[in-house]
């Protein structure tokens, strides 16, 4: 597993592949990057930020943890909610820590997807963790949460990443 890849990177512009073989191989991937995601104090973390191009993430947000395998979203409550959102892939590049702005994204979620086993998982979720569930299905699609933002907002975040 490598480091956490930053913007620049193609894979972070790149649609994933679905996982299709539920194994060990899996189970180790999904264990590095809970590992990946804390030591880098992340409340979520998708595949294709630690440079593999697969459709997963784990999280542990808001008392919640755990991870999806090739999960889908749904929109529950379409209100917009502003908040203050950053992304381990896009640090400042004279701290080194996630970029913030406010960000809209819906107010309640639902993601469907399989545990490592291939078991369905259906999570419903609103706030904090409604939010890292868009985020990290965002990067499943090759969408970084600058995009979400106001053009100058987002060059103005850019700026001062790497």
């Amino acid at each position: 597993m490598g480091d956490i890849r930053v913007i620049g990177d193609p894979v972070l512009r790149s649609p994933a592949a679905p996982v299709t073989e539920f194994g060990k191989d899996l189970r180790r991937l999904i264990d590095e990057m809970m590992e990946a995601m804390y030591a880098a104090d992340g409340v979520g973390l998708a595949a294709p930020q630690i440079g593999v191009p697969k459709r997963l993430f784990v999280y542990d947000v808001s008392g919640r943890k755990g991870h999806v395998v090739n999960p889908e979203l749904t929109v529950d409550d379409a209100d917009t909610v502003l908040d203050q959102e950053g992304c381990l892939s896009i640090p400042g590049r004279a701290t080194g820590k996630p970029l913030y702005a406010a960000t809209p994204r819906a107010a309640g979620v639902t993601v469907r997807g399989a545990d490592r086993l291939g078991r369905p998982v259906v999570l419903k979720a609103r706030g904090l963790t409604a939010r890292c569930f868009q985020h990290e299905c965002d990067h499943l699609d090759g969408v970084l949460y600058v995009d979400h933002l106001a053009k100058d907002t987002a060059r103005g975040i850019l700026l001062q990443a790497p």
